[in-house]
């Protein structure tokens, strides 16, 4: 009998102890955070729905400017990774914290002033400090002296330029070519611009990760192993 009076004891003193705990856990700033959502709520047309669905709104425009941005692609200049119609994710925070592009990766950038008035999307072969030469002997793209295998990524049928080049790429500045090499506007027609086709670091929107649409294509886009034997030189980035 005094042993079931005790455990009754402790079970209603602890019961209302329990209780304050929550109640300060919320504490006046949390009820007034409460009653503010309520507020808006009642406000807006439509309530709670309205709000949920403007809460998701902002969250999406948030990430689409800070994190991740997609981007679809109009023109065949890419293909085959990326054909006309595909929607892509472009990383908008892979090239900060003191990440830059490497060679091979795809980017999207604003051409503004270099390419035209709009955003292109291109696969970098040379960064700050390269030396890119096309073509050799054998027809193939050489970076710092190296020849660079692009069968993994090149257009079938195409070549790795139509026209010879030989170029030193400046610091903070890439050299940015298409897949489809036969059907892309890219470094190689604007050698003779303003900027001498190459595109400043801090042009670039991001890196081109994911192929999320249409569904059947979706992939991961992969940095290409093509250009992991190219040496560096001073100031580039390998």
């Amino acid at each position: 009998m005094d042993t079931e009076a005790q455990h009754t004891e402790r079970d209603r003193s602890s019961s209302p102890f329990e209780s304050e705990e929550i109640s300060d856990t919320q504490g006046p700033e949390g009820r007034s955070r409460f009653a503010l959502v309520s507020r808006v709520a009642d406000w807006l047309p439509g309530g709670r729905i309205t709000l949920t669905l403007l809460s998701c709104l902002l969250f999406l425009l948030a990430l689409s400017n800070f994190v991740m941005q997609p981007f679809q692609i109009p023109s065949s200049s890419m293909e085959g990774a990326l054909r006309i119609g595909d929607r892509v994710l472009v990383n908008k925070l892979a090239y900060r914290f003191g990440s830059k592009p490497q060679r091979g990766d795809v980017v999207v950038f604003d051409g503004t002033g270099y390419f035209g008035d709009a955003d292109y999307v291109k696969r970098v072969v040379g960064v700050g400090g390269d030396h890119v030469v096309c073509c050799d002997r054998e027809g193939r793209l050489k970076v710092n002296g190296r020849p660079v295998d692009e069968s993994s990524f090149l257009y079938p049928g195409d070549s790795p330029s139509d026209v010879d080049f030989d170029v030193v790429v400046p610091d903070g500045t890439l050299f940015v070519l298409g897949d489809h090499r036969s059907d892309s506007r890219d470094s190689r027609d604007h050698l003779g611009s303003p900027g001498g086709g190459m595109i400043p670091v801090g042009e670039v929107v991001g890196r081109a990760d994911w192929i999320v649409w249409p569904a059947g294509h979706g992939t991961h886009l992969r940095r290409p192993g093509a250009y992991a034997r190219v040496p560096a030189v001073d100031g580039a980035h390998g």
